[in-house]
């Protein structure tokens, strides 16, 4: 890990270094207005258009630039000055590839990104500007149909959505109020993510930071404020060669705020592994360390190393089940456990994980580790762990569980509850 994030820092620079003798395409120059009333979408477009031939720097200068859908293409450094916004349109109609009513829309595949790109490589975001996917006309339905429907995820567009590419980077913005998912990097490799901030309002339905998939990501100093997970690591498409979908990922000092934490999954069939998250602050958020599948989507995850954590205000420090229910509050404790034995395939799997170092207060429950009785979690180690919280850590389903050093302090009672669970290192009781 620590070889991939210099790597990152020296080759990336390098691979867009085109950008340095390359050309500076001003939207203003391609007919951009900026006052945040008038479209600049046809401009903007066009300046992206210019820019991917030869490649270079399309720049905003300061200002508003109110757009509807655009398409970014490779060698393409996107630079929104300080002081500039790019606005998403406020009219759902123009984020739907087929017009209709976007409320009977089946998933969100019927919708366009603000901004998409496929078979990219060497794409920036950077500048110290903000795009803005002004997703307070989307959220207030989405509320609605989450409240009618636990866990339902009403179809939206992303904000930034590329697939399938290599060599990016995301630096110096801010990403915020997107309609769904602000960020997702699709089967991308060699991707850094750093000094870039999330917002969206605390109970924004859906609206996650970061949903990445692929190899080779370093995330680093980004402060994550949002309605649901902060970074949510995705693998959901198996690979017939048996690699990996998600591997080698570095998350490394970062701030997490209102979200729903350090996520992997739910989606899991395609496999994760490799995956460090040191030096980071959780404050406020509904999860802290979480590992999340079920066994319609599961798959295995393994060789996580979670490092100098600190949490305030966090509930629960450590989840690591595979009977997600859905949402972030549905995680079903060990006295609950049931089984699927007709998933086969996608039965979650969930080993070597090592977990040290982490100090945490939690208002409800300390922890829990759910795993199934036909897929026990594995070879777990909790090492210089201190939480206190006001429901005690829940076992269940788990073998290998190591604990060294690990004090958990509750109001009453024992600190673990146990079930069907192999743990060595428990406090005298």
């Amino acid at each position: 890990m620590k070889a991939f994030a210099l790597i990152c820092a020296l080759i990336l620079p390098a691979a867009l270094s085109f950008a340095d003798t390359a050309k500076v395409f001003n939207v203003r120059d391609f007919g951009a207005i900026g006052d945040g009333k008038t479209f600049d979408t046809t401009a903007i477009q066009k300046a992206l258009n210019t820019c991917k031939t030869d490649g270079g720097t399309v720049e905003f200068p300061a200002g508003k630039y109110l757009s509807q859908p655009l398409t970014i293409g490779s060698r393409t450094i996107f630079r929104l000055d300080a002081g500039a916004t790019l606005l998403a349109s406020t009219n759902q109609m123009d984020f739907m590839k087929t017009p209709g009513n976007w409320l009977a829309a089946k998933s969100s595949g019927e919708f366009i990104p603000f901004i998409g790109g496929k078979d990219l490589t060497d794409v920036t975001f950077t500048g110290g500007g903000t795009i803005d996917g002004n997703g307070f006309v989307w959220w207030p339905a989405a509320e609605t149909a989450r409240q009618k429907k636990s866990g339902y995820t009403l179809p939206r567009p992303n904000l930034i959505s590329l697939e399938r590419g290599r060599n990016f980077r995301f630096e110096n913005v801010t990403l915020q109020n997107s309609p769904k998912f602000h960020l997702v990097p699709s089967d991308c490799d060699d991707v850094v993510i750093s000094n870039v901030t999330f917002l969206a309002p605390e109970h924004a339905a859906n609206t996650d930071a970061i949903d990445p998939s692929g190899h080779h990501y370093l995330i680093t100093k980004c402060k994550i404020d949002v309605g649901d997970d902060n970074i949510a690591i995705k693998a959901g498409k198996k690979n017939s060669s048996g690699e990996f979908q998600s591997e080698d990922f570095t998350i490394t000092d970062c701030i997490f705020l209102h979200g729903h934490g350090m996520s992997i999954g739910s989606e899991t069939a395609g496999g994760v592994r490799n995956v460090t998250v040191k030096n980071c602050t959780f404050e406020n958020t509904e999860n802290g360390i979480r590992i999340k599948s079920d066994t319609r989507r599961g798959g295995l995850v393994e060789n996580i190393v979670c490092d100098n954590i600190t949490m305030k205000n966090v509930n629960p420090a450590i989840t690591l089940t595979c009977v997600y229910q859905g949402i972030s509050a549905g995680d079903k404790n060990a006295t609950t456990t049931h089984t699927d034995a007709s998933a086969g395939e996608k039965t979650p799997v969930y080993r070597n994980i090592h977990i040290s170092n982490l100090t945490a207060t939690c208002p409800k429950a300390a922890g829990l580790i759910l795993g199934l009785p036909e897929s026990y979690i594995s070879n777990v180690v909790l090492e210089n762990v201190k939480i206190s919280a006001a429901k005690p850590f829940a076992i269940s389903n788990a073998r290998g569980i190591q604990l060294k050093n690990v004090t958990v302090t509750v109001p009453t009672g024992q600190p673990f509850k146990l079930e069907n669970a192999e743990v060595s290192g428990l406090p005298a009781q």
